[in-house]
């Protein structure tokens, strides 16, 4: 609504100006630095603090300016902290008006500057590429500590043989890495023209006063020219060489010349303005390749002259009434019945000024997205990406909606309404934009995605009175009014609109790139072990200094006679000299190149992820998809694993099952819930599945026939109908009475038309009707609706078309009150055809109980709290459902009330959440309704799976405790043996939340002291299977605080699941924090949705499923997955995998690298530590890039102790991982001693050949100098080093033999030919290798060596297999016995498929040929037979199934809830699923009851009608099954 300035909604109010840091982007050092800080400062403390969400989804903090402007909305990607700095104010955008002076400098032009729509997410430019690339690389302290050896090497005096061939192993590393950087630049840089260079509608020809033109400098055009240049030659590289001239302009200057026709009232041919997609491909255009706005002909005259309007979902018009149901005289009775109660018409105004004479020169051109400037109208069409933040001014559809699909910008797949200014929706053509007159008064930039503020002001002229100055009004702008860039308009033929915030300073590019960076453990510990290297490097330097300095300072040795002198002159000197040759001469004992192997192994593991064709989920063409490439071996040591449980365990695929209406239950259902609750009864499942399973089927029939007995819906199709309730149709239809007709009548209305989904129609015989709708839940509300006869057709101007029961009618929409965390429901205020308004509600039961008018329905309110706990036990999702009938006088008081809160700037969402809560009182309750969210296939498998490998799952959900038990029960969870404790307080203090904490602790003879804390951060066993714990988020909120954080720990440490019901976001990131810090265990969260990001970035690794409600969890995620039963093999296969390769490579590496280093230092103690080299200078530089880099290497990427499928048999082997036993510091040190053994070996072995005599060739030359010494060494330590790596390999197949052997047999080779030539080789070196391997002393010195030093490690390895096997050793040698060749045969527990059949890992699909699988149909999910939980074969299968009498919801000391009551049967009709049920829970409510748990009917029937008299009084934080 338009308002008038003087309410003092003025965005420019002092305080504001809180965002300058989002809003100038200053290129200097220290403001990217200070942007930097801020991020990194967003991510550390994002889910601290608990928030709220407005109706577009907006955190609604504590904040006063511009609607929540300054608050903290970090845990929904929200601004990460801004500063209370006056320097930037929020910025002014003037159309058509001149600018004011204050705006302007002393020449005239705007004194503000907006950054340009381009974007640049490359690093580089092809004049910055190499000196900024060195700068990067420059950054990796390894090559800065090899930069210092080619420096020191290239001073004669450090005895540095070779300089030249010192810079080789660096340069290599530079410039493959170099090459990497370029490859993926260049990827960016081809994305960012596509992108840059996507066309759009802009208006031109017209002043657009808040630009000016750009100068651009010098350097600018130099680099824009090398930049064209290089694309040119690489454009023409591409190309063939043809000549593509078509005559005069070519085709892009001609598209971009082509004005753009202005759109009129009624459609308008569009192919008249571009070609078809087609057609632009065949003309080579350079553009991005989007789907194109336009329509291709083919769609012919029907789609220009508007005859498929409906199939938009837009609004109907008086010519377009569906069926031609609408007559005249329904819409004569409307305006007479508004006419006799005087409704007030709402005056908006308009941004166009009439009496504005214009030169009608302007016209929507066809331009580039890099050319788009703040203050431009652009013209958006269907299927178009949005070019930058835009505020819509008007749309197609007459009430100015449209609709945008947000995937790009936050993941989530649901389409967004958004709606333009009532003041500007009179705008449509180019003229219409000449003639607007207005100022935006906008907020800075800044990252929330879901929170703007604005408002928009003009002087709005009356035609008749053109001598007065008019008026001034104002209309605020909100989220709602705003499309971002990222989006994509859909459904909505075009949108006008003008842009606000461009290029960088968009909400996506102000959010993009802001993913923390996590380093794995051993990455982490990896350091310290390089440090010890180092200091001993520092050690071996300083004795070579010393002793080399004492030494010459003596002057009493034999060199005095062949040395000349000292290069130092003085015995300090000379120490400082050696020391620094002593740093080039062991520089091998810091593995650098550690570092780069470790990099192409993780990378070569990322890729054997991805390409995994087990973990590929076909329906969505999905693969398992790494993002985080550097922390796989994290995911082979996880102990606790944190899962949400919608759209995670289950499939987010709402399913309408049961409804109570009027206190009577209706439909039938068996879900896994029930069936889990009964199988922990004793109750056979597979008995009870078939029968119930066959009720089913035949009520399905029946309630079809019944259905088209009563009306011939056109839009029923037998095979989406998942409310199977007979006895409803039969109320529906009276059989039960008048008053319960009314009441399913009036239920259904409600479901029909509180709602925002919106309606797709597609033609045919039958037609069918599907709804596109912000979250699955709402969408099976309006398709069960829909099934029984009340369908939504779509929306008329600001109303809803119904077809009720074959009647079509239209209901006036007047207010929807959407829903949000924090208000836990959705209301809708409807003005119905007789003109009684009405409100109907619907939300979560607590909320809505504490709603309903006091002292009424009380019976109904118990029987519905009974329903609505039953529909829990089966793992439903329940909604509570009500209505109340408002007076005309009230609701206009109260409207005016609401358009003042709408209007406000300040606020906004608080004060439409207080004004809301005033008229959503007084309510009459109607019914619930209960909604099934089935388990994903192998969910169970999978489960038991990670606890039988040690892992403990852990369930973070915001669902009721009843639901979470069941769902427990029936994915594996939980069992019968379990005492099941539900924590709850009696006050909710943290008083007796410590009592109860403390009475819990004594069932385990603990009390939660620091030494028992120590004691379980060293216990990594699996608990005792014995118990379970469940608590929600009050409980949880207390416990999470200091004072009782450890012993709430301690307590969960035993128990073997824990279910933490009715969190929030930051609670579930709190319990992963508390976990990993408070126990030091690496922890794994997953989930699907926006509400899981926070403990996905928390925990060491997050894992994101591609679901159906979008994709945010999975950008926030390090790993991201199709389904969640392939969390078993990225875990327990690869993750296990990768850390036991990553810890013998780095073992090996760091072995290697001490046996060489040490061989030249024994050598030194024979010349005085003078720092000369034993080996040739090649050997030095070659071993650790040629010799013997390639067997570790390999080592890292292929080495395998089982195969996949005996990993996933035995599941135990994984514990090694949680005990972190792979890479331990002993192990380090012990490789590290047995380097410095073989070292000795190898020299002294030589040594002792060489110092009793000399020995000669055939021909007379001598082999007794240091070259040649240094080739008996060598090859003997290369082979050494290769074996010994051999031998510590457990895969021994053709490809690692061979690459073992090529490494060994390469330095003879290599010796050979390079000592051959004596240009190569130095003159002391030419012709050594020949002549060394011309004697047998050679040979068998080397034979010797080996055998030496490899017979150690080989006599303890065989020990140990032996006498001391680990569980590997023994599965190893039963798999070489057969015991395991069944698995060859059987089916990879991954390849379920969809309709739970199976296929062989060879005929698995591929994601590349994705596209070319037959699809293939699930059965009917009623149809379906509910299977007990299958046992993955495992070496010792185990599954037992007592019974102990656990009852499932509260620990086994209930010995009286055994007792059960005879069952009830209800009086009125047979109604098979509601009595099973019943006779079901009969066994545990005793205890149930008499445990008085979090949310049963017990409690509901004790809720107060609190908000009937204190409409504003905010509820506690309850649950809601609305997403």
């Amino acid at each position: 609504m338009a308002t008038k300035p003087a309410q003092g909604n003025n965005v420019s109010k002092p305080g504001v100006k809180r965002m300058r840091w989002a809003t100038q982007r200053v290129t200097s050092v220290r403001a990217q630095g200070k942007r930097n800080a801020i991020t990194n400062r967003f991510h550390r403390g994002g889910h601290v603090a608990e928030k709220k969400r407005d109706s577009g989804g907006t955190d609604s903090g504590d904040g006063s300016n511009l609607g929540g402007m300054g608050r903290d909305t970090s845990d929904i990607g929200g601004d990460p902290g801004r500063n209370n700095d006056d320097t930037y104010p929020p910025r002014r955008m003037f159309f058509n008006m001149p600018l004011p002076d204050d705006v302007r400098d002393t020449d005239g032009r705007p004194i503000a500057h907006f950054t340009r729509n381009k974007i640049r997410t490359s690093k580089y430019t092809p004049l910055s590429f190499v000196p900024k690339n060195l700068w990067y690389q420059f950054h990796n302290i390894a090559n800065i500590y090899f930069l210092i050896l080619i420096i020191l090497a290239f001073f004669p005096i450090f005895g540095a043989s070779d300089p030249g061939l010192n810079v080789f192993p660096l340069t290599f590393i530079l410039f493959i890495t170099a090459v990497k950087d370029a490859i993926e630049d260049w990827r960016r840089t081809v994305l960012d023209n596509e992108l840059n260079n996507t066309p759009v509608h802009r208006l031109v020809d017209w002043n657009n006063v808040n630009t000016s033109e750009d100068k651009i400098s010098i350097w600018r055009r130099i680099k824009k020219a090398s930049t064209r240049g290089v694309m040119s030659v690489f454009g023409l590289w591409r190309r063939k060489k043809k000549d593509r001239s078509m005559g005069g302009k070519t085709y892009t200057e001609r598209a971009l010349d082509e004005p753009r026709a202005s759109v009129e009232t009624r459609r308008t041919n569009r192919d008249s303005v571009a070609l078809p997609r087609d057609s632009v491909e065949e003309e080579g255009i350079q553009m991005t390749p989007v789907p194109s706005p336009l329509p291709h002909t083919s769609r012919g005259e029907d789609f220009m002259s508007g005859r498929n309007r409906s199939n938009t979902g837009f609004s109907y018009e008086d010519s377009e009434l569906p069926n031609g149901a609408f007559n005249g005289s329904l819409h004569e009775d409307l305006k007479d019945h508004k006419k006799s109660i005087n409704i007030p018409v709402k005056f908006h105004g308009s941004l166009i000024n009439p009496l504005k004479q214009i030169p009608e020169k302007a016209r929507f051109k066809k331009d580039f997205w890099k050319n788009v400037q703040v203050g431009d109208f652009v013209r958006i069409y269907n299927d178009d990406p949005i070019p930058a933040d835009i505020v819509i001014l008007s749309t197609s559809d007459p009430d100015g909606a449209c609709y945008v699909e947000t995937k790009g910008l936050d993941g989530e797949t649901n389409l967004k309404v958004r709606n333009a200014l009532q003041s500007g929706k009179k705008g449509k053509h180019a003229r219409d934009c000449e003639r607007m007159e207005f100022v935006i008064e906008s907020e800075p930039p800044h990252a929330n995605l879901y929170q703007y503020s604005g408002v928009v002001r003009w002087r709005q002229h009356d035609i008749k009175k053109p001598e007065e100055d008019g008026t001034d009004m104002a209309e605020p702008i909100s989220i709602n009014n705003l499309m971002l860039r990222g989006c994509s308009l859909r459904i909505t033929e075009w949108v006008l609109g003008v842009v606000i915030f461009t290029g960088e300073e968009t909400k996506i590019m102000i959010n993009s790139g802001v993913s923390t960076r996590k380093r794995s453990r051993i990455t982490r510990e990896l350091n310290w072990n390089v440090v010890y290297n180092f200091m001993i490097l520092l050690g071996m330097c300083i004795v070579s200094g010393v002793v080399n300095g004492v030494t010459f300072g003596e002057g009493n040795h034999s060199f005095v006679f062949f040395e000349y002198g000292s290069i130092g002159k003085t015995p300090a000197l000379n120490g400082f000299i050696t020391f620094w040759t002593g740093i080039i001469l062991f520089q091998n004992l810091v593995p650098i190149s550690l570092y780069i192997t470790l990099e192409v192994i993780k990378t070569a593991q990322a890729f054997f992820i991805y390409s995994d064709t087990l973990m590929y989920y076909e329906k969505l063409d999905y693969p398992c998809t790494p993002k985080s490439w550097n922390i796989s071996d994290d995911v082979g040591q996880i102990e606790y694993i944190f899962s949400d449980k919608t759209g995670t365990l289950t499939q987010n695929v709402m399913e309408f099952k049961k409804a109570t209406v009027n206190g009577v239950p209706y439909g039938e259902a068996y879900t896994e819930a029930q069936a889990g609750m009964q199988r922990r009864q004793g109750v056979n499942v597979e008995v009870e599945s078939a029968k119930a399973h066959k009720q089913i089927t035949l009520d399905r029939i029946k309630m079809l026939e019944a259905l088209r007995k009563i009306h011939r819906n056109p839009y029923l199709h037998d095979e989406e109908l998942t409310f199977v309730a007979p006895d409803f149709v039969a109320d529906l239809d009276g059989a039960a009475g008048n008053a319960q007709r009314i009441a399913n009548q009036d239920f259904m209305l409600a479901l029909a038309l509180c709602h925002t989904v919106i309606t797709e129609k597609t033609p045919g015989d039958p037609p069918k009707i599907e709804y596109k709708a912000q979250s699955p839940d709402e969408a099976a509300l309006v398709g069960t609706a829909r099934d029984c006869g009340f369908t939504v057709l779509g929306r008329s101007q600001d109303g809803i078309f119904l077809n009720v029961l074959g009647e079509e009618k239209e209901y006036k929409i007047l207010n929807t009150l959407e829903f949000n965390s924090s208000r836990k429901r959705m209301s809708a205020i409807v003005r119905m055809p007789d003109g009684r308004i009405l409100l109907y509600c619907k939300g979560a039961d607590s909320v809505i109980y504490s709603r309903l008018k006091r002292s009424e329905q009380a019976q109904l309110r118990r029987d519905t709290a009974e329903h609505l706990e039953s529909f829990a036990r089966e793992g439903l999702r329940t909604l509570c459902i009500a209505q109340r009938i408002l007076g005309e006088d009230e609701y206009q008081t109260w409207n005016k009330e609401y358009d003042i809160a709408a209007a406000a700037v300040y606020n906004r969402e608080d004060k439409l959440e207080t004004v809301s809560d005033a008229i959503e009182t007084e309510l009459t309750l109607l019914g619930g309704t209960a909604i099934e969210d089935r388990l994903q296939d192998g969910v169970p498998d999978t489960i038991a799976l990670l606890g039988d490998a040690g892992i403990k799952l852990w369930v973070l959900t915001g669902d009721k405790v009843e639901t979470a038990i069941n769902i427990g029960f029936s994915c594996n969870l939980l069992n019968n043996d379990m005492e099941l404790i539900v924590f709850k307080t009696e006050d909710d203090t943290i008083v007796s939340a410590g009592k109860e904490l403390d009475k819990h602790l004594a069932k385990f003879n603990i009390t939660g002291s620091d030494e028992e804390l120590r004691a379980a951060r060293k216990n990594h066993e699996p608990p005792d299977a014995g118990h379970a714990i469940v608590i929600d988020g009050d409980a949880l909120k207390l416990v999470l605080t200091e004072e009782l954080r450890q012993k709430f720990l301690l307590l969960c440490k035993r128990c073997k699941s824990v279910l933490c019901c009715r969190v929030s976001p930051s609670q579930k990131a709190a319990v992963v924090q508390m976990v990993k810090v408070g126990l030091d265990v690496m922890t794994l969260s997953i989930g699907d949705g926006a509400n899981d990001v926070a403990m996905i970035q928390e925990a060491d690794v997050g894992v994101g499923i591609a679901g159906e409600e979008g994709r945010q969890a999975v950008m926030s995620s390090d790993y991201a997955i199709g389904q969640f039963r392939f969390l078993q093999r990225l875990v327990l296969v690869h993750g296990r995998w990768s850390y036991r390769r990553l810890s013998e490579t780095i073992a090996n590496f760091f072995y290697k690298n001490m046996v060489w280093t040490f061989v030249l230092f024994w050598y030194q103690l024979y010349n005085n530590f003078d720092g000369s080299y034993f080996f040739d200078y090649t050997y030095i530089l070659l071993v650790n890039t040629v010799f013997t880099s390639i067997p570790v290497g390999l080592m890292g990427i292929l080495d395998q102790d089982v195969s996949d499928k005996v990993s996933l048999a035995v599941p135990q082997l994984y514990r090694r991982g949680i005990e972190r036993k792979e890479w331990t510091q002993t192990k380090f040190w012990i490789y590290m001693l047995d380097g410095i053994y073989q070292s000795l070996i190898c020299f002294f072995m030589a040594y002792l050949l060489f110092s009793p005599a000399t020995f000669v060739t055939s021909n007379g030359l001598g082999l007794e100098d240091r070259e040649r010494m240094g080739v008996y060494v060598a090859c003997a330590t290369i082979v050494v080093i290769n074996g010994y790596i051999l031998i510590n390999t457990y895969r021994w197949d053709w490809l690692m033999v061979l690459v073992v052997t090529i490494s060994t047999l390469l330095i003879w080779f290599w010796t050979g030919v390079y000592t051959s030539f004596p240009s190569s080789a130095s003159i002391p070196f030419y012709m050594a290798g020949a002549e060394a391997y011309g004697q047998l002393s050679f040979w068998v010195l080397s034979l010797l060596t080996i055998i030496i030093c490899l017979l150690p490690r080989f006599v303890c390895k065989s020990f140990q297999k032996i006498f001391l096997p680990r569980d590997v050793d023994i599965v190893r040698e039963q798999i070489r016995q057969g015991k395991f060749a069944h698995l060859d045969q059987e089916e990879s527990p991954s390849q379920v498929s969809e309709n739970g059949s199976s296929a062989d890992s060879a005929n698995s699909t591929k994601p590349g040929n994705a596209g070319h699988a037959k699809p293939q149909l699930s059965p009917d999910d009623d149809t379906r037979p509910i299977y007990p939980p299958s046992v993955t074969a495992t070496g010792t299968t185990h599954n037992p199934r007592s019974q102990n009498g656990s009852d499932g919801t509260d620990y086994t000391g209930h010995r009286a809830s055994l007792e059960q009551p005879p069952p009830r049967i209800s009086l009125d009709r047979p109604r098979p699923s509601f009595e099973r049920l019943r006779q079901s829970m009969d066994r545990t409510r005793p205890s149930f009851e008499a445990s008085d748990d979090f949310t049963s009917a017990a409690m509901l029937t004790r809720v107060e009608s609190s908000h009937s008299q204190t409409p504003t009084q905010r509820m506690p934080h309850g649950s809601s099954s609305l997403r």
